[in-house]
């Protein structure tokens, strides 16, 4: 049965207020994934078929679209952002609402929605802090059939070499790709999601599985010259051979 939903976030970062409008127009290959920036009017096309509906320069922005895209459990789904000053220009704070209508498998729709905003928030203010405005190699790549499995998602930290008790905010030598070593902050960390945070890097691993999906990674590399496709089929490897295993 079709019914509506609102997520809703209030939070400050580090960065300006027109760096937080630069990252949520144009800058979204850097904590989410590239999409085309708005056109700058009220009434402009938005992302993914939607339509501006405010645009107030670095204060509001929303858009608007009536029916998602490639998504059948939803319709109607809108992204609304106010960011106000704070330090006298210094700091922001910021106010996001997604809301929209979910049609199918509302209680799932709503609470991967949920969790998933937590995670993509969180990265927006670890890449304004940290990687702002550099430019960045984007990759997303989800594992194969097996890691859609109920407990899949517990077997993505351990193959990183994070024990159990490895909390957000300890400093690691994770293993990636091929047994590289890679030194990182877990910038995040619950059942759900795993961030790890490099000198040039942020890296994102997603249980999907708790959804339905399988589970995925994206990589956001900032290094000078980085390689989006090398990249991805490092990190596919990787993800493929902690499910192909017996």
């Amino acid at each position: 049965m079709a019914k509506e939903f609102e997520i809703v976030s209030e939070f400050d970062v580090d960065a300006t207020p027109e760096e937080v409008w630069q990252a949520v127009t144009s800058g979204t290959g850097g904590y989410l994934w590239p999409m085309e920036p708005p056109e700058p009017r009220v009434g402009g096309r938005g992302p993914f078929g939607s339509t501006v509906t405010a645009w107030d320069p670095p204060h509001r922005y929303t858009n608007r679209v009536e029916n998602v895209e490639g998504i059948s459990q939803q319709t109607a789904n809108q992204l609304d952002y106010t960011i106000e000053p704070r330090d006298e220009g210094r700091h922001a704070w910021v106010r996001y609402v997604h809301s929209g209508i979910f049609v199918d498998d509302w209680d799932n729709q709503y609470d991967g929605a949920r969790r998933h905003t937590e995670f993509y928030l969180h990265t927006l203010r670890e890449y304004l802090a940290h990687f702002a405005p550099r430019p960045v190699a984007f990759v997303s790549l989800d594992g194969p059939q097996a890691s859609g499995a109920p407990d899949a998602f517990t077997a993505v930290g351990p193959a990183l070499g994070l024990a159990d008790d490895t909390e957000q905010g300890a400093r690691v030598r994770a293993r990636g790709p091929q047994g590289r070593l890679i030194d990182a902050v877990v910038d995040f960390r619950n059942p759900y999601f795993i961030g790890l945070r490099t000198d040039t890097a942020l890296l994102r691993f997603f249980g999907r599985n708790h959804w339905g999906a399988p589970v995925g990674i994206s990589v956001h590399d900032f290094a000078p010259g980085a390689d989006a496709k090398a990249n991805g089929a490092a990190w596919q490897g990787w993800l493929d051979g902690i499910f192909s295993r017996s």
